[in-house]
């Protein structure tokens, strides 16, 4: 599948602002790098969505329903959902509303906790899942034109910037491989 709306362009603008950039303030490395990570997150996450249109779902709501199938339940905390996601409470109600009207996920309350409330993953949102899923991995979530050195390369370096950026804590003694994948 191709990259939605790709560029086309005679040459590669971010190459071409490092260059000024160098010229006028100095070393371009670092604006380059995160204008390229900014820009591969822009193509990324419009390929995985037109991959999911189909499903009704965008990436994030993706990501929640993945998430839901992941705990032994197939429910869990708003609260937690929003924490695991890595994002706002706001962003994380605007998903489960909108899985909730393509009935992809019911909410119930949480017997754990009289105030919150659990959303739970149907078994329309398994189906779903499960479907979209085969999709994703079909088109390698659109990094197909990397190798297996080079995905878990590319991960390592990122994870390292999480992980200095204070994202998650690294465990003692880091990955068991040390690569920062899971044993």
């Amino acid at each position: 599948m191709a990259v939605p709306k790709a560029m086309g362009l005679p040459f590669d603008p971010i190459e071409r602002a490092a260059a000024i950039w160098e010229r006028r303030f100095g070393d371009s490395r670092a604006m380059a790098a995160v204008t390229s990570v900014m820009r591969v997150h822009q193509i990324l996450l419009g390929e995985l969505d037109a991959l999911l249109r189909p499903f009704g779902l965008t990436f994030a709501r993706y990501e929640a329903l993945v998430l839901l199938t992941f705990s032994r339940t197939g429910a869990l905390p708003l609260r937690l959902i929003g924490e695991r996601l890595m994002v706002h409470p706001t962003s994380v109600t605007n998903t489960i509303n909108r899985l909730e009207r393509s009935e992809f996920v019911v909410r119930r309350p949480n017997p754990q906790d009289k105030r919150g409330t659990l959303a739970e993953i149907t078994p329309t949102g398994r189906a779903v899942v499960r479907r979209a899923t085969s999709d994703l991995m079909a088109a390698g979530f659109g990094m197909r034109d990397y190798g297996t050195q080079e995905l878990e390369t590319l991960f390592s370096l990122l994870r390292s910037l999480r992980v200095s950026s204070g994202d998650f804590a690294e465990p003692a003694g880091g990955s068991p491989d040390g690569t920062g994948l899971p044993g």
